[in-house]
């Protein structure tokens, strides 16, 4: 696959934190670790690809702080170092229900762009890389890993609700089942410290 090496990923996004600064980059650290595990126990991934493209899936939001913009900057910037692999999830990421307006935020990028997006998404088939991103960006925070629903809950208050956010987290829990019967153990079982970062607390009451 077309994605840079771990290292010179981590470049990318440590540039883009001094670019513009935020709660995204350590959510993005997270995302990438939450693919690394699952994608260790699948027997038809490869762990450090999981990662990578985990690490670099908000990648635009080294332009600034934007809403869908970020997914195209994304896209454009890593085609442009010839890592297409790893630009695709820049926009798949966003769109675990597969609708060009099914999104959290608005499209505030040119219309050119907007139609580049839609045409893509209507051509690809997704792949598993695909959604590991879109499961593993539900599944993390800034400061850590957490249910599912915490995190749909975390956007849907910060940009609010749509006609498609219901068919969205369904199709995020279906994507979860999948892979659980892939991997043959419950995601949340691989994530260290989601019930303190969910609950907050050591342990349930």
């Amino acid at each position: 696959m077309k994605v840079p090496m771990i290292d010179q990923a981590k470049n990318f996004l440590e540039e883009a934190r001094r670019m513009n600064p935020g709660p995204w980059v350590e959510h993005s650290y997270y995302v990438a670790e939450a693919a690394a595990l699952i994608a260790e126990r699948h027997p038809d991934m490869d762990r450090d690809t999981s990662y990578v493209i985990g690490l670099l899936h908000d990648i635009g939001r080294r332009e600034g702080v934007f809403h869908m913009r970020h997914s195209m900057d994304g896209y454009k910037y890593l085609s442009n170092m010839g890592y297409e692999d790893a630009a695709r999830i820049c926009i798949t990421h966003s769109f675990a229900y597969k609708d060009i307006n099914a999104v959290c935020g608005k499209w505030d990028c040119s219309r050119e762009e907007y139609e580049f997006a839609h045409e893509f998404l209507s051509k690809i088939e997704y792949n598993d890389y695909d959604r590991i991103i879109q499961l593993c960006d539900a599944l993390a925070l800034p400061s850590g890993f957490c249910l599912l629903e915490k995190r749909m809950v975390d956007v849907a208050l910060r940009y609010g609700t749509t006609d498609y956010t219901v068919s969205k987290w369904k199709q995020i829990f279906k994507i979860k089942k999948d892979f659980e019967s892939k991997i043959g153990c419950s995601i949340y079982s691989l994530l260290p410290g989601i019930v303190k970062n969910t609950f907050e607390t050591d342990q349930l009451i």
